[in-house]
């Protein structure tokens, strides 16, 4: 992830940013990252994903998901916004989504690997999703096509499971869910 200005961001600077373009904006502990649109592979990795999820959740109301560009604002303190490529919260604690991002902790966050964000994704965010307590969290892999599940247990992320082709994803936040992974990474 690349670092564009040292500076700690207000909500207000942050929320007067461009919209569009080629870059995602993010701050973490205070400090503005920018990367390039995602590629073609990681757009219908997240796309199968958003479909499989959104399908279930017509017909099992448990919450929304939401996709790539959306904000997640953790902290207005020290200003902490992610923009994850898919984010799920359930239904009971839907007064965190807002008119223009989610104000808080949302019950899942979902991170697709590309060359420009996987450190980040695998260390800086890994820890800020750990410390701000997100119950699970998702790192796909397209260049292993595996997903990595982190389930929240005592206030940390311990080992993660380890889902890859021909394995059925399932998460206790989504009971009845079943994604077969070969539905998920293109060939």
């Amino acid at each position: 992830m690349k670092t564009a200005i040292l500076k700690e961001w207000s909500y207000e600077e942050f929320m007067s940013l461009p919209e569009g373009g080629p870059f995602r904006y993010e701050i973490i502990d205070g400090e503005l990252c920018m990367t390039p649109s995602p590629n073609t592979r990681h757009q219908e990795i997240s796309k199968n994903l958003f479909f499989k999820i959104e399908s279930f959740l017509r017909k099992n109301p448990l919450g929304k998901v939401f996709y790539a560009p959306y904000d997640v604002v953790f902290s207005k303190d020290l200003l902490q916004v992610v923009e994850p490529d898919l984010v799920f919260v359930l239904k009971e604690r839907s007064a965190i989504i807002g008119e223009k991002n989610i104000q808080g902790v949302p019950d899942l966050l979902v991170e697709i690997l590309s060359p420009s964000t996987e450190s980040s994704d695998r260390r800086l965010k890994h820890s800020l999703y750990e410390r701000f307590g997100v119950p699970e969290y998702w790192i796909v892999d397209p260049a292993m096509d595996v997903v990595l599940i982190f389930r929240l247990s005592a206030g940390r992320y311990p080992a993660p499971l380890e889902y890859g082709q021909g394995d059925h994803l399932e998460s206790p936040l989504l009971p009845g869910l079943s994604i077969s992974l070969s539905e998920i990474f293109p060939s």
